[in-house]
C-alpha cells in the first residue's frame, strides 16, 4: 500500500528554481507485488520479520511501537529527469578496505571469491526481510559457499539491499540508486558502511552487500532509554561518532542530507554506522590546512561557551581564558574539508530535520547537514526534535519562523549542559552563512567545548554506552552467532535463483 502525503513549501521558490512546492511523496518500502515476488521466488526460508528502519536489524523488542510519524520519513520532491532503464555498468573488483582488512566477514568474502567468477546472486542465501525504504528492500543474508562457512565458526551474516530498477524507472528514481552505489564504492571509514559485494541480477535487480548491524537503529535504542532520551555522556559519544562520519563525507565532497536517528545503526560492537545515501548530493571539495590564527581571532571575539548564564563570574572566566590563549602561543593549523561550493534546489530530507533554507524553498549547500546535526543532538538529549508541529506543514513553519527553545528543567544547568545548549544553538542558526560549520565544517564543531574531554582520535577504540547482546536482537553477528539450526526441508524443485 502506498501512502501519500502532501508537502507544502512555505515560501515561493525563486524564479528558475528546481524546487517543487507541492508534490506527492511515496512512502512505501517497495511495491507489494515486488515484495511478494521476492518472498515466493527467491528465498527458501520464511522472509517475514518485524520491519525496522532501512538496513537495520529487527530486534527482539519487535512489539515496541515505532513512535515515528510520517514526518520522520525521508522524502524527495525534486523533479527527476527521465533515466534509461539500462543496468548500471559492471561493478569494479572488490577492494579490501584498510580499516576492515582483518575482519572475519572479509575473510569469508575472499574465500567465496577465490573462483574466477565474481560474486553474484547465486553465492548468497536470503534469510529474511529486515528493512525497506523508498528505493529498495533490505534482506538478511549469508554466503552459501561451504568454503566460506568453514572459514569461521559460524556463517557470517550480511545485509543485502535489493533495488528493482524496473520499479524505480517508473518513479524516475534510477539516478538516486546509482548515486548511492557510487558513494558506497568510495567509502572507507569505521563509522560508514563497508561494501562487501556489488552486482546486478537479471533481469532487473541491482544488489549491494553491506555489513549487518544487529543492534538496530539509534531511534529504537533511544526509546528503550529511561525518559526516552540519552544521558549526556552517551549523547556526546554517539554525536561524536556521527560527527566524524559527516567530516569524512564532506571531505569526499558528499552532502548527506538525511541525518536522523533512524539512519544511525548500531553495530555488534556498539559503535555506529551511518547509512542510506540515496538523498546525498555529490559535489567537490578542496581539503586544506588553515592557519590557526583564525581560530585565535574567533576565540577572542566570542564569549566562553562553557560558561553560560549559570555562572555569575563568567566575565572573569572569559578574561582568564583570553589570557591563557595569548600565553599558549600560535595554535597549530587545522585540517578543513568542506564542500562549500555544493548547491542544490531539491526539496529533500525529513520534515523535522530539514534546514530553514530547504523549508522555505531556497537553494542549499553543505550547511544543511550541520542544521540536521543540531536537531539530531537536541533529540538525543531532550527526547524530541525542537520544531516538531502537529502536521508536516506546521513543522516546516516552525523551522522557518519559531525561535529555538529548550525544555524547562531538562538539565542541571552545569558546564556540560551549558556547552551542549550552546553547541545546539550555534548549529540551529537559521542563517546558513552564520551557522556553525558553514565555513570550516567539522573542524569548527570539533573545537567546541562540548567535545573538550573526548579523544576523537581514539573514539573507535572506546567502549560504547550500549553493546548489543542476545536480548536485543534475534540474529547475531559473525563473531557471536550460535551454530545454525539444521536447515528446514524444502521441495526438490526449489532453487536459489534469487532474481
Amino acid at each position: 500500500m502506498v501512502a501519500a502525503v502532501r508537502v507544502m513549501a512555505l515560501a515561493k521558490p525563486p524564479k528558475g528554481s528546481a524546487v517543487v512546492a507541492t508534490a506527492r511523496m511515496e512512502l512505501s518500502p517497495a511495491p507489494a507485488p515486488v515484495v511478494a515476488e521476492m518472498a515466493e521466488r527467491y528465498s527458501d526460508v520464511d522472509t517475514t520479520a518485524p520491519n525496522s528502519s532501512l538496513s537495520s536489524a529487527a530486534s527482539s523488542t519487535g512489539s515496541l511501537a515505532r513512535c515515528s510519524s510520517l514526518s520522520r520519513l525521508s522524502f524527495d520532491c525534486s523533479p527527476s529527469a527521465a533515466v534509461s532503464c539500462s543496468p548500471v555498468g559492471p561493478a569494479p573488483p572488490a577492494v579490501v578496505r584498510p580499516h576492515r582488512s582483518g575482519d572475519v566477514a572479509w575473510a569469508a568474502i575472499r574465500a567465496a571469491s577465490a573462483s574466477a567468477e565474481p560474486l553474484g546472486p547465486k553465492d548468497f542465501k536470503l534469510m529474511r526481510r529486515i528493512g525497506g525504504g523508498d528505493i529498495g528492500t533490505v534482506y538478511l543474508c549469508r554466503l552459501r559457499s561451504s568454503v566460506a562457512a568453514e572459514a569461521a565458526e559460524s556463517p557470517c551474516l550480511y545485509a543485502m539491499k535489493v533495488v528493482d530498477r524496473r520499479a524505480l524507472a517508473k518513479k524516475q528514481k534510477l539516478e538516486r540508486a546509482a548515486a548511492e552505489k557510487r558513494i558506497l564504492r568510495l567509502l572507507d571509514h569505521p563509522f560508514l558502511p563497508t561494501l562487501f559485494a556489488d552486482f546486478d541480477a537479471n533481469p532487473h535487480f541491482s544488489c549491494v552487500v553491506m555489513e549487518f548491524c544487529p543492534g538496530g537503529d539509534l531511534h529504537s535504542l533511544r526509546h528503550r532509554m529511561p525518559s526516552r532520551r540519552f544521558p549526556l555522556p552517551s549523547a556526546r559519544f554517539y554525536a561524536a561518532e556521527v560527527l566524524l562520519a559527516l567530516e569524512y563525507l564532506h571531505m569526499m565532497g558528499i552532502v548527506y542530507r538525511d541525518l536522523k536517528p533512524e539512519n544511525v545503526l548500531i553495530r555488534a560492537d556498539g559503535h555506529i554506522m551511518l547509512t542510506d545515501f540515496d538523498l546525498s548530493l555529490e559535489s567537490t571539495t578542496s581539503p586544506l590546512l588553515e592557519d590557526g590564527e583564525a581560530e585565535r581571532a574567533a576565540v577572542n571575539d566570542e564569549p566562553d561557551a562553557a560558561g553560560g548564564s549559570c555562572f555569575p563570574d563568567h566575565f572573569i572566566r572569559f578574561k582568564r581564558r583570553r589570557r591563557r590563549v595569548a600565553a599558549a602561543g600560535p595554535p597549530p593549523p587545522r585540517f578543513v574539508a568542506e564542500p562549500v561550493s555544493a548547491r542544490s534546489c531539491s526539496f529533500v530530507g525529513t520534515h523535522e530535520y530539514v534546514a530553514p533554507e530547504v523549508a522555505s524553498g531556497g537553494a542549499h549547500g553543505a550547511a544543511v547537514d550541520w542544521w540536521a546535526y543540531g536537531v539530531f543532538l537536541y533529540e538525543l538529549i531532550y527526547g524530541r526534535t525542537p520544531f516538531v508541529g502537529a502536521t508536516n506543514e506546521a513543522t516546516l513553519r516552525n523551522i522557518v519562523h519559531r525561535p529555538l527553545a529548550f525544555p524547562s528543567g531538562s538539565g542541571s544547568c552545569g558546564p556540560a549542559d551549558s556547552a551542549a545548549r550552546d553547541l545546539i544553538a550555534r548549529l540551529l542558526t537559521k542563517n546558513p552563512a552564520a551557522r556553525l560549520g558553514s565555513r570550516r565544517g567539522a573542524a569548527d564543531v570539533k573545537a567546541h567545548p562540548f567535545f573538550k574531554n573526548l579523544n576523537l582520535a581514539l573514539l573507535r577504540s572506546s567502549r560504547p554506552p550500549v553493546v548489543p547482546d542476545a536480548s536485543l536482537h534475534r540474529s547475531q553477528s559473525c563473531k557471536s552467532a550460535p551454530s545454525p539450526s539444521p536447515p528446514q526441508p524444502k521441495p526438490a524443485d526449489s532453487r536459489f535463483d534469487l532474481f
